[in-house]
């Protein structure tokens, strides 16, 4: 049972609980604790307190383990003072609390963020003679860092030390980002005692790695080579890691022959780097990688069969990808949700629905059940035959294999049939879906409106549109804009006034979308100059989401940018950036989008008028952006400003 629980196989734990049942075998708190605490693990706490409530009613004892997993269950649900009753309730019971149950208080407590009541607990745990590991210790310094009290972090970090608690990756790593986000850079970070070692290395260039600063991750790994430091394959695989996340390949692969010269050379993560960091860009065959694994004798892992299997699917040799997937059960490995992802989305992708479903179908032995997503994708594919009893036929065999009928599904179901105009099928659904007693959302009501548009069935559209406010669910922009889309197609724009009028009474915004219905349905054709009018309608309403929307949109329909749409935007995202009370982040957000655009401008040659130029100069005029104005200016220098 332990085995299954740690595969992830709850639904055949059950099982296994129910045929000791039949066979007159009541299982003990060991296999109740185990279970307990693999369903709060999932996220299942209804079932976790039924099986608790079981064990009260059979009289079946509570131990320290079943109470430790109760606790942690608890605060993973988050109910903490329910879970430090349980605590009480365990010493009254006599029991004695151990290593992990403190571990678990404490951890509990830290990520609330009450650390203080963490302290306590673990004064109270030495007080016992109960010696605290690295986990509980982590937990404290997880937490202060959190608070950003670095200088507590760093002391509990040295009790560690002192009283010879071998320090994890977690610590070191925990302890780096808390001084990186705090912008206390390395000598700052050595200052106040943190030892240069390979965890720290790899804490160091994981930072470095997630902002894209490479050059300055190589130049620390360098200097601390050149102070005697011999960094290990874990080093080796961060660094190279981390090129490749960057596109520097060469880089990459320097770190790949240092790594076989100096280190123990490779292992299946290093390897599993590497081919993913070639295949994303399309880099060598499949087939020659797999053979060079089993040349240098790795046994490959579920995350080496998921890029192979990626791979194969992307150079569209489906049959080599399902071959592996029959191979990664041959070495014992439980295919997962990204082995699924993948098949389900690649397949469908190829119109191979049936080759899908037989994936599926052999999921079920792992426990995996279609999820919405999965439907989603499936009948998306199915929906090209165009016919809706193949549509029906392939979402009630989902069904069949467990996917759960829900409000998500059958919006799937309704929308699917709904785009082609089958509403005659939709609306069977809709009732089905009622009768269960779930109730529609604005996705439903919307998938409906539009069938009924797209099949020439005004009068239906405008009566779903009335069902829904009686119902009171509040209609959305998109509501509106399938509704004048219908209007439109049947030459009644001149109808549109009244529910653009509705629109605005119902505090909604017209978008892109609104404006392009009801400019083509009145016969206007659509030039950049129109565009730039609505663009600057936005703008100067600081709705400059919309306004990028809008700028999308017209170069999706074919028509260039020209200079005045780029001193409009420019111009729109400095006063955005310029509103009192605005935080520093969407400050320089904004910022960065008009500088974005200013260069995208120059790129193509466009000259910006007085206004977009004294937003930029403002903006460079400030230290730390000479360079950037340099640059600018450089550009600027051969064209004359208008």
């Amino acid at each position: 049972m332990n085995g299954l629980c740690k595969s992830g196989k709850v639904e055949e734990v059950k099982s296994v609980f129910r045929e000791m049942e039949e066979v007159g075998v009541v299982p003990n708190h060991f296999s109740y604790a185990t279970l307990i605490d693999s369903l709060f693990k999932e996220g299942n706490e209804a079932e976790a307190f039924a099986f608790q409530g079981q064990m009260v009613v059979r009289g079946v004892g509570f131990d320290v383990v079943v109470y430790t997993a109760l606790m942690d269950g608890l605060f993973k649900a988050g109910m903490p003072n329910d879970a430090e009753n349980m605590f009480q309730v365990l010493l009254e019971e006599s029991l004695v609390p151990n290593c992990i149950t403190y571990s678990v208080l404490i951890g509990g407590f830290c990520k609330l963020g009450d650390v203080n009541k963490g302290e306590l607990m673990l004064q109270e745990m030495e007080e016992k003679c109960v010696s605290p590991n690295v986990v509980v210790y982590a937990s404290i310094v997880d937490g202060y860092t959190k608070k950003g009290l670095l200088n507590e972090a760093m002391n509990v970090m040295k009790k560690m030390v002192q009283r010879n608690i071998l320090l994890n990756v977690f610590v070191y790593g925990t302890l780096i980002d808390g001084y990186f986000k705090a912008g206390q850079q390395v000598k700052e970070m050595k200052s106040v005692g943190l030892e240069e070692n390979n965890f720290v290395i790899d804490s160091f260039v994981n930072n470095f790695k997630r902002s894209g600063r490479m050059e300055e991750a190589n130049e620390l790994l360098k200097a601390m080579m050149s102070r005697g430091l011999v960094p290990d394959h874990v080093n080796y695989t961060s660094m190279m890691d981390g090129f490749f996340k960057v596109g520097k390949e060469l880089d990459a692969f320097d770190m790949a022959q240092e790594m076989t010269e100096k280190s123990s050379g490779f292992d299946i993560v290093a390897y599993n780097v590497l081919i993913n960091g070639l295949f994303k860009r399309g880099k060598y065959e499949s087939e020659s990688f797999y053979t060079g694994m089993r040349q240098l004798g790795l046994v490959p892992n579920s995350a080496t069969f998921n890029t192979m299997i990626n791979a194969f699917c992307k150079e569209g040799n489906l049959e080599n990808a399902l071959k592996l997937l029959n191979e990664m059960k041959s070495y014992g490995l439980i295919p997962d949700v990204i082995t699924r992802n993948i098949l389900v989305q690649r397949l469908c992708a190829a119109g191979e629905i049936e080759k899908t479903m037989d994936v599926l179908n052999d999921m079920l032995v792992f426990g995996f059940h279609p999820t919405p997503t999965t439907h989603k994708a499936v009948l998306d594919a199915s929906s090209k035959s165009r016919r809706a009893d193949v549509i029906l036929h392939i979402h009630n065999r989902l069904v069949g294999m467990g996917l759960e009928l829900n409000l998500s599904t059958y919006n799937t179901l309704i929308s699917t049939m709904c785009k082609l105009g089958m509403v005659k099928r939709a609306t069977l659904g809709f009732k089905d879906m009622m009768g269960k007693g779930i109730s529609p959302d604005i996705i439903t009501y919307n998938a409906l409106i539009q069938g009924y548009c797209l099949s020439s069935h005004l009068k239906n559209a405008f009566s779903v549109h009335s069902q829904m406010l009686t119902e009171g669910v509040s209609p959305n922009v998109e509501t509106y804009n399938i509704l004048l889309r219908g209007l439109s197609a049947a030459s009644l724009i001149k109808d549109a006034a009244g529910l653009v009028n509705q629109m605005k009474e119902r505090g909604l915004i017209p978008n892109a979308d609104t404006y392009d219905i009801l400019l083509s349905g009145h016969g206007f054709v659509l030039k950049t100059s129109t565009y730039n009018v609505l663009i600057s309608c936005f703008s100067k309403g600081k709705k400059m989401s919309e306004a990028k929307e809008l700028m999308r949109e017209m170069q999706v329909r074919g028509l260039s940018p020209n200079s005045s749409t780029y001193d409009i935007l420019i111009c729109g995202w400095y006063r955005l950036s310029k509103q009192p009370g605005l935080s520093k982040s969407l400050k320089r957000s904004y910022q960065a989008e008009a500088k974005r655009l200013f260069e995208e401008m120059n790129e193509k040659g466009f000259i910006p008028c007085e206004n977009t130029l004294a937003h930029i100069s403002f903006a460079l005029a400030k230290p730390g952006k000479k360079v950037d104005a340099q640059r600018i200016l450089n550009k600027l220098y051969k064209k004359k400003v208008k």
